[in-house]
């Protein structure tokens, strides 16, 4: 008789029929415990990556807007197709990216730039419940628009009684300013108006004429109706007689008309010595005033080569987004003539001083760095500057031009800004050498290209209320009160001085001091300030705000209908 293998023994295929049995029920058990672990493995994943979501904090960057101005107020911007393409292209771009300017290839780019930035969880503001896009926002102009076309009874220029020589001083905008006074003070004394000389014996031994910073034609025909400007003194005139003249500073109607106007019967040429503030800010006639503007804003262009350049480096800025411009006024000819030292090395400051010693036409010597500092009259150094911006609200990644000369002591000094805000540019970064080499030694023209950039940027932070920062907002008030933060630098002190004694550390405390302290001091219109209270002589008038820092109410009117020029009334 056969015998069955085992595996198919009765008792085998019974135990096997009742294990066929129960596997549905097994299977099912399974499937609902996969199902259950699938669920919460699902649930995990999504709660981590909300928690993730949450920890990040995102930036939006509003979309840079310039006032829609008529074209003279203008200076060179992006059009509307490139500021759509900047948009695009600041929005794709990624932070983990090197950052080397848009125009550059890596090859071209500065070693410096050729580096990585800091990892994406340290380009963070310090205040993560700030409201970004407050930060870019502008200023209310509440109407206020340009109104600088003459009265009614303007008339054109009187007959010429002889010939006003204007030897400009000090840099570039000290020297805007004084050109645009003396365009009045010919319109006031009948004078045939020679184009300005520019200093070339200042700090900066800059060589540039008029016709090299300035569009010079255009200023001749620009001034047509108001002064007769001509670029040369007639060769018959070339050995005539001149009386030079030190117009004495800060002087009203009367002094010109009787004084200076005199001196017409004795001398068909005069020459005046010294350019800057020479004019009375205020009570001068409407059309006195309005000329100052129109001489300013409309016929003071600069020459097309810097124009060119400078609406290039707005373009090329603008690639990396809305923007801050800080006029960084810590160069040496700055901290120099303010004894300011916070900061510096004792080599440093003693190399400052040696310096402030050998100019003869720097008066004051002898300077107290820490009575000058705690009074507020010191620029903030580039440290300072980081907190300051930091205490705003600023994220890491706001992209910052220096608008500025060779910052003091280099990146040795630069070093904290720039390790708060690495996107830190300026026109040596944004183009090229040979793009920069017509430029390049001529100290006038490279800070033209600053005043550009700098009166087209989203927002304008000055560290110094120095001649350019003073010109930068009075532009920027006449089109259209553009923002500009300017630091109450002894408010700041005394909370900086707390920080580094370790009595008192940044976040959320200092950033809130910081905001209040500024939140009435962003550009808003308000009228041109007077003298200090109590002040006398030449110290009522140097207390006063110079005309070109603020020009309300004189050259800016409340709109009142569609038509500016011709249906506006001052703010009084």
């Amino acid at each position: 008789m056969a015998v069955l293998p085992h595996c198919f023994s009765p008792a085998l295929r019974e135990e096997r029929k009742k294990e066929k049995m129960q596997w549905p029920w097994r299977r099912r058990k399974v499937v609902v415990v996969v199902v259950v672990l699938r669920k919460l493995l699902t649930c995990a994943i999504c709660v981590i990556a909300l928690m993730g979501l949450l920890s990040v904090r995102v930036h939006v960057f509003p979309s840079s807007k310039v006032s829609d101005l008529t074209d003279p107020y203008k200076l060179p911007t992006v059009t509307q197709q490139h500021e759509l393409n900047y948009q695009k292209l600041s929005a794709e771009k990624k932070w983990t990216q090197e950052l080397t300017p848009p125009h550059l290839s890596k090859e071209q780019a500065p070693p410096h730039l050729s580096k990585a930035p800091l990892s994406s969880h340290k380009l963070n503001g310090a205040n993560g419940s700030l409201d970004f896009e407050k930060l870019w926002k502008q200023p209310s102009n509440r109407d206020f628009v340009p109104c600088v076309q003459p009265g009614s009874n303007y008339t054109a220029p009187d007959e010429s009684r002889g010939y006003l020589l204007v030897h400009t001083n000090g840099g570039l905008n000290q020297m805007r300013a004084g050109i645009c006074d003396m365009v009045a003070v010919a319109r006031i004394i009948n004078a045939t108006l020679v184009v300005p000389e520019l200093d070339k014996r200042s700090f900066w031994q800059d060589t540039s004429n008029f016709s090299d910073v300035f569009d010079e034609d255009h200023f001749i025909n620009a001034l047509a109706n108001d002064v007769n400007v001509i670029k040369k003194l007639p060769k018959d005139l070339s050995s005539a007689t001149k009386v030079v003249m030190h117009f004495r500073s800060w002087s009203g109607l009367e002094y010109y008309r009787d004084e200076i106007a005199s001196l017409w019967e004795e001398f068909q040429v005069i020459r005046a010595a010294k350019s800057d503030s020479r004019l009375a800010n205020n009570h001068l006639p409407p059309d006195i005033q309005k000329l100052r503007c129109r001489a300013c804003y409309e016929a003071l262009r600069f020459s097309p080569k810097i124009e060119a350049m400078g609406k290039l480096l707005v373009d090329r800025m603008r690639a990396y987004g809305p923007f801050i411009a800080l006029h960084l006024r810590y160069e040496k000819d700055m901290l120099a003539f303010s004894g300011c030292t916070h900061g510096l090395s004792d080599v440093e400051a003693e190399e400052l001083r040696t310096i402030r010693e050998n100019t003869a036409y720097w008066k004051i010597k002898d300077i107290n760095a820490t009575e000058q500092r705690s009074r507020g009259y010191c620029p903030l150094t580039p440290t300072e500057v980081g907190i300051f911006l930091t205490g705003l609200g600023y994220p890491s990644n706001t992209p910052i031009y220096i608008a500025a000369g060779e910052i003091y002591g280099g990146d040795t000094h630069m070093a904290d800004l720039r390790s708060r805000y690495p996107i830190l540019m300026s026109k040596e970064k944004l183009a090229s050498v040979e793009e920069l080499e017509p430029f390049t030694n001529h100290a006038s023209q490279m800070a033209a290209l600053d005043y550009i950039v700098s009166v087209e940027s989203d927002v304008f932070i000055p560290s110094y209320s120095g001649n350019m920062a003073r010109a930068v907002e009075g532009h920027r008030r006449f089109l259209g009160h553009r923002k500009t933060i300017s630091p109450d630098r002894k408010a700041l002190v005394r909370l900086f001085d707390k920080i580094e004694k370790g009595l008192l550390m940044e976040g959320r405390k200092v950033s809130n001091r910081i905001s209040e302290i500024h939140k009435k001091l962003q550009g808003s219109p308000r009228r041109r300030r007077g003298p200090v209270s109590g002040t006398k002589g030449m110290d009522r008038f140097r207390s006063e705000e110079a005309f070109y820092v603020n020009p309300l109410p004189d050259c800016l009117c409340k709109r009142v209908s569609g038509n500016v020029n011709a249906s506006t009334a001052s703010m009084r």
